[in-house]
């Protein structure tokens, strides 16, 4: 156990879950068998972020791209999120659950199951968790810029200007809007790059990259992380005078 400032904790974490299938074919195992093992990870770092009082926990599950890969692997991927999408962990700790993405991609029973979790966990409030399913930022900034551009057409919307777009505005028509920016993002698995996630809100987010498959993720990597992020200064542009002046 990392002892950690109960003051300090993140209010959004949002996570990279890389090294599924790296952990899956250095076992010897199918990369079907990584995804399974993810999703028991999921649950231990769900329950971990509501004991520390965390209040957004966003995860990227499935991408854009991911559309890409083996037929097969994609379906099993579909299989195990409709297999899992169950109330059970998000009523046992009274967590939320919300979805980003281009779901009208997704099979017709796992939407349906989405909205159903959707509505029943509505009234929670420990804490909202996030799955990014066919989700990626450029997409989600295009269908931002498209949706303002037939907004604008609208009379409600005479009298407004170009000055009127600004960074707020934009930010309204994100799908994330309900939640706040990321204060922290963690990419598991050895790779430190972004991977077209959340490139809008991440701009001030402190960033955080291990060589830990996800699988293998748990409670204690988890404080580790937030431990490191307690141990940085976040400025947001101004000087450390500044800061300290504002304390």
């Amino acid at each position: 156990m990392i002892e950690l400032d109960k003051n300090r904790i993140p209010g959004h974490i949002a996570i990279i879950m890389d090294g599924n299938g790296r952990w899956a074919k250095a076992k010897g195992q199918p990369r079907a068998a990584g995804h399974v093992q993810g999703v028991e990870a999921v649950r231990v770092v769900t329950e971990e972020c509501v004991r520390l009082g965390v209040k957004y926990l966003t995860l990227y599950t499935f991408s854009t791209e991911n559309w890409n890969r083996p037929v097969e692997e994609v379906k099993a991927l579909m299989e195990l999120l409709l297999k899992n999408l169950e109330d059970e962990i998000f009523m046992k700790n009274n967590v939320r659950f919300r979805v980003i993405g281009d779901r009208y991609r997704l099979p017709r029973e796992v939407q349906d199951k989405i909205s159903e979790m959707e509505q029943s966990t509505a009234h929670n409030d420990a804490m909202t968790l996030v799955l990014a399913i066919s989700y990626s930022a450029r997409w989600e900034i295009a269908r931002a810029c498209r949706q303002i551009y037939i907004d604008m057409q609208a009379p409600c919307y005479s009298g407004k200007t170009e000055d009127d777009i600004n960074e707020r505005f934009v930010a309204s028509y994100m799908q994330t809007s309900f939640m706040p920016d990321p204060d922290l993002l963690i990419r598991t698995g050895g790779e430190q790059r972004i991977s077209n996630f959340l490139l809008w809100q991440i701009a001030y987010a402190e960033l955080y990259f291990c060589d830990t498959f996800w699988p293998d993720f748990g409670a204690e990597e988890l404080q580790r992380a937030i431990a490191d992020y307690q141990n940085r200064e976040r400025r947001f542009g101004k000087t450390s005078e500044q800061i300290k002046e504002q304390a």
